[in-house]
C-alpha cells in the first residue's frame, strides 16, 4: 500500500506554483536569468564561449544564492544584513544592563519627593508675600453674618 509522509511541523512547508519551486525561486531565478543570457550574447563576440559562459555564471550567481541558500529559516539577504550589523554597525562591546523595577520605583519615589518639596516651597514663598492691600486677618472672602 503507498503511503505519504506528512511531516510534523507545517509551517516549514512551503507552497510551490511551478515545476516545484516556491514564488521566491521563480522570482530570483527569472532575475538571474534576465541578467545572465544577455550577458553571455553581448560577451560571446569579445572572449571566448567558454570564458563569456564562465562570467555568465558569476553573474547569474546571486540570483542562484538568493532563492536556494536559507540558514536556520531565514532567507540569504537577512543573514548577510544580520553579519553586517554584528561586524560593522553594532557596538563591539555591549555592556549588561538592566532597569528592574524596584530602581525605577525608587526614582520615581525621589523625584516625587523632589517635586513635592518644590511645592511646599513656592506655597511658603506665596504665604509670606501677602497682598500689600489686604490685612493679615483679611482673607478675601465675604463676612458670614
Amino acid at each position: 500500500m503507498a503511503y505519504v509522509t506528512v511531516p510534523k511541523d507545517l509551517t516549514r512547508v512551503k507552497s510551490k506554483i511551478v515545476f516545484g519551486l516556491t514564488k521566491r525561486q521563480l522570482i530570483c531565478f527569472g532575475g538571474a536569468l534576465l541578467v545572465g543570457v544577455p550577458l553571455y550574447f553581448l560577451l560571446r563576440g569579445r572572449v571566448t564561449g567558454s570564458a563569456a559562459a564562465l562570467i555568465m555564471v558569476f553573474a547569474m550567481l546571486p540570483g542562484f544564492l538568493l532563492a536556494l541558500y536559507e540558514r536556520h529559516g531565514q532567507p540569504l539577504e537577512v543573514v548577510v544584513w544580520q553579519i553586517v550589523q554584528c561586524c560593522f554597525i553594532q557596538p563591539k562591546e555591549r555592556p549588561y544592563q538592566t532597569d528592574n523595577a524596584y530602581t525605577a520605583l525608587m526614582r520615581q519615589h525621589q523625584m516625587e519627593k523632589e517635586v513635592n518639596a518644590i511645592v511646599r516651597k513656592a506655597k511658603k514663598r506665596a504665604a509670606c508675600k501677602a497682598h500689600p492691600r489686604r490685612k493679615a486677618g483679611n482673607t478675601g472672602h465675604h463676612q458670614q453674618v
